[in-house]
């Protein structure tokens, strides 16, 4: 089985690279405040952990800088980020490995009905990353024409009725919280139906 044997390897990975990717912040929130030589060997080092993490700090500190926060605090921001990022990611993969296993455990034992409720927990499972992703785009600015652009398509029925029902709490939304905790549900329902007898 997927689940047993790949994930696990696969869950390793993915939190050593997180690991690797919060020592770099780590290193640059570090010389960030200690400001060494430039012209020094840790000056020069520090400047090549800014140089490779630039990318992935610069929209942190663009949003601190938006609230007058010091923005030397981005690689905190960005290693919060990120730390959600994986382990929404590993919950993801694990839940594709879950469903895999069960299409196929329902196709080898001829089991429709365990093949149908895999099937839906599939969807369902594929709309909790739509909003998902949807969350993580009000971040960014993007076009109609794009993935994200789609996603928002995709999720536009579910999520206007709720946004429209539970409105922004100050600058934060909660709808998608709401809709992700009633798909829960449905997994949950979809499983004791179809699958657990």
């Amino acid at each position: 089985m997927l689940s047993l044997n790949v994930y696990p390897i696969v869950w390793m990975v993915l939190w050593a690279i997180f690991l690797v990717f919060l020592a770099f912040l780590i290193l640059r929130l570090i010389f960030n405040y200690a400001d060494p030589n430039p012209f020094g060997v840790i000056g020069r080092f520090g400047f090549k952990i800014r140089k490779l993490t630039e990318r992935f700090v610069y929209p942190a500190a663009r949003f601190l800088a938006n609230f007058r926060v010091d923005t030397r605090l981005a690689p905190l921001v960005t290693i919060f980020i990120g730390l959600v990022l994986t382990y929404f990611t590993s919950q993801i993969i694990g839940n594709t490995f879950f469903v895999i296993d069960g299409l196929s455990e329902g196709v080898s034992s001829g089991n429709t009905k365990m093949f149908i409720g895999f099937i839906l927990y599939g969807l369902l499972s594929v709309l909790v990353l739509f909003i998902f992703i949807r969350f993580i785009s009000t971040w960014f600015v993007f076009t109609k024409n794009t993935f994200l652009g789609f996603v928002k398509k995709v999720t536009d029925p579910i999520m206007i009725p709720v946004q429209r029902l539970i409105p922004p709490i100050g600058m934060f939304d909660i709808s998608a919280m709401i809709v992700l905790i009633v798909i829960g549900l449905l997994q949950t329902v979809v499983m004791n139906v179809f699958v657990r007898q």
